[in-house]
């Protein structure tokens, strides 16, 4: 007898099965119903209740959770009126700058074509030839505007911060010469007599050179570096040459170069170096270039100032709004950084 009654408190197999067995097969029964009446409430079938305890995930997730993290993963900062305002400034300012170096680009390069100095023959000289400097600075000026305008546009953080170093580096050398120019002025006059003189001599051979110097003289009314004299200089207008040039001036030393005010007289100098000072003042100008340049600036400076101080605020507006719109990519990427990191938590 009591060897039975350790039998029956065993857990066989079998007993467990079953057990499982009958809960599968078990009719759903709405769980407030019974024997003895209908449910009262909403019927929920036994053996589908789920309580807190059956989903723990759920529950932590919704206590443990953070609440600010986002829903569809790291977002953007939305743009701001302010930075729709920055990026404006900033494309107007490169779209201006662009424009006039591509017109520096394309005179430089229509300079060269045109004299044929990309010729074997004359390869050798390209190197003083005045247009290669236009050629290279609106070919600078354009890079320059275009990684702005570029850099602006796609928000590129490291396109941005080699162009504000380049107008960094144009504002630096800007006052630095500024500055050279105002402490080195007997010098600087020096070296335009010199500049002069070389364009003189260079008159007939190099057509830049001629039209340089015909352009100077004509605008500021002048003859020569110092005097009309100064074209001794050249080989052609010197008293001692054999040709029809020898003692004359060029035509933009004349009065009135255009006969009849429509075609050029390019004998309007002529023997005019053998004149003296009284009869050569009728028909041709007698002062000096630098002195008229002098002159002109003295006349205009404050007209001088203006425009470079206005150029250099500008730049500096160009240097200024490239910061801020650096600061805010940087603060856009941090943000991102940290929604990504929230949301993989």
């Amino acid at each position: 007898m009591r060897r039975f009654q350790l039998l029956r408190k065993l857990p066989f197999l079998w007993s467990q099965r079953a057990g499982a067995q009958d809960g599968e097969t078990r009719l759903l029964i709405p769980k407030g119903e019974s024997d003895d009446g209908p449910a009262t409430g909403a019927s929920v079938y036994q053996g589908t209740e789920t309580g807190d305890s059956d989903r723990p995930g759920e529950a932590e997730g919704q206590k443990d959770g953070p609440p600010d993290a986002p829903s569809s993963g790291p977002r953007r900062p939305p743009d701001t009126l302010g930075d729709y305002l920055l990026k404006l400034v900033l494309l107007t300012c490169n779209l201006v700058f662009t424009a006039f170096g591509l017109s520096l680009l394309g005179l430089g390069l229509w300079g060269l074509v045109n004299k044929e100095s990309f010729a074997q023959e004359r390869i050798g000289q390209i190197g003083t030839d005045p247009m290669l400097l236009f050629l290279l600075l609106g070919l600078l000026m354009s890079l320059t505007c275009v990684t702005g305008c570029v850099g602006a546009l796609r928000e590129n953080y490291c396109l941005l911060r080699v162009f504000s170093a380049m107008v960094l580096t144009m504002v630096a050398a800007q006052v630095l010469a500024a500055i050279l120019a105002y402490s080195l002025q007997d010098k600087i006059v020096g070296v335009l007599r010199s500049g002069m003189l070389l364009a003189m001599a260079r008159y007939q051979d190099d057509l830049d050179m001629r039209f340089i110097t015909d352009e100077i003289q004509t605008g500021l009314q002048c003859c020569g570096a110092d005097n009309y004299r100064d074209w001794e200089v050249n080989v052609y207008f010197n008293c001692s040459a054999p040709g029809m040039q020898a003692c004359g001036v060029p035509a933009s030393c004349c009065l009135d170069p255009l006969e009849n005010g429509t075609v050029w007289n390019s004998q309007c100098g002529f023997r005019a170096l053998e004149l003296g000072e009284f009869t050569a003042q009728s028909v041709i100008f007698l002062g000096g270039c630098l002195g008229s340049m002098a002159r002109w600036i003295e006349q205009h400076n404050g007209l001088i100032g203006t425009v470079a101080v206005a150029l250099l605020l500008v730049q500096v507006l160009v240097l200024f709004v490239t910061t801020r719109l650096m600061d805010k990519i940087h603060w856009n990427r941090a943000v991102t950084q940290h929604y990504a990191q929230v949301s993989r938590t």
